[in-house]
């Protein structure tokens, strides 16, 4: 083991690229942390295989074991796996995908490892399996018993935070409260700071077009959002807002801002993956931002049209062993 923080990826659904871009991106994240992967030696040698790879897998039962060795990547092997198919949805998989993250925030509450990364589960997969939570993040929250966090997403100098993610647009929409964007703003606020921003400048997005235009679009801005960014300012946060949704996000990659606290889901998404998708490399981060461990995670999905081909790129990944190596520190 070298001085460099241990960072733990989970390989995400079997089914999916999470293997192939952990052997993909072997080198660059080697040179970062000391990494162990938590899933299936079986489904890292079938990843080998199919990238045409000379790593060796290394099958470990402990962390302590692992050799963290140039030519080799270091498995926890939950052996939980028994026959590979790419591409499929199986109750399984997506149990088994679970199971690797369990065991990731174990480690990381019992300071085994330093940080978690994960690569991409299946929604369906884990539902399947019986999982109430509609990602990673919430099942994060429930494991660590954490009450406040959102999910940041990071693009070279665009940051963005959520009030909202994973709930249809109209309940969204209701989630707007003046507590719950304080709440956000907040957190947002310790996880600049943890990511190394010494003087976090917060721009907070309206949610109705134009930031409601004085009212004309809507009230939520000057009942609920105006509030938040108001208490935030009285408690010493640099906080700005509402803004107009369809400028802040270029001003912000422009350095008006550190991060966008956005109202929900795809309005924070569509303008990191517009940055974070091209020319077939798929980059940015997303950092689950309040827990009492440090997660990070790609910022795209299984694949399973491309699993199995050694297609997939492993740009993201590295970006968020990047990032969970900064928050470690």
């Amino acid at each position: 083991m070298t001085d460099l923080p241990v960072v733990g990826v989970t390989m995400g659904d079997p089914a999916g690229i999470g293997a192939e871009i952990v052997v993909e991106g072997h080198d660059e994240i080697a040179a970062l942390a000391d990494v162990v992967v938590i899933g299936d030696a079986s489904v890292l040698r079938a990843a080998v295989e199919c990238c045409d790879s000379s790593l060796s897998v290394e099958a470990v039962d402990d962390v302590a074991e692992a050799s963290f060795a140039d030519d080799a990547v270091s498995v926890l092997d939950l052996d939980l796996v028994d026959d590979l198919e790419y591409g499929v949805i199986r109750e399984e998989y997506g149990a088994a995908s679970l199971a690797y993250v369990e065991k990731a925030i174990e480690l990381a509450k019992a300071g085994t490892i330093d940080a978690i990364t994960t690569a991409p589960i299946h929604k369906q997969a884990t539902r399947m399996a019986g999982s109430e939570h509609a990602g990673h993040t919430g099942l994060l929250a429930a494991r660590t018993d954490t009450d406040v966090y959102s999910m940041m997403l990071v693009h070279d100098d665009l940051r963005v935070s959520h009030v909202s993610t994973h709930v249809p647009l109209r309940e969204a929409c209701d989630l707007v409260t003046t507590e719950a964007v304080l709440d956000t703003i907040r957190v947002t606020d310790e996880g600049l700071r943890q990511l190394g921003v010494e003087e976090p400048i917060i721009a907070v997005a309206g949610l109705n077009p134009h930031a409601s235009d004085g009212g004309l679009l809507g009230d939520e801005e000057a009942a609920e959002i105006e509030p938040a960014v108001e208490r935030a300012r009285e408690e010493g946060i640099d906080a700005v807002g509402p803004e107009p949704p369809d400028t802040v996000y270029p001003q912000a990659a422009g350095g008006a801002a550190d991060c966008v606290v956005s109202m929900y889901h795809d309005q924070g998404h569509i303008p990191i993956k517009m940055l974070g998708f091209g020319d077939g490399a798929v980059t940015g981060v997303n950092v689950t931002i309040g827990l009492p461990i440090v997660r990070t995670s790609v910022d795209h999905g299984t694949a399973f049209d491309i699993a199995g081909t050694c297609q997939a790129d492993p740009t993201s990944l590295i970006d968020a062993v990047e990032v969970a190596v900064r928050a470690a520190r």
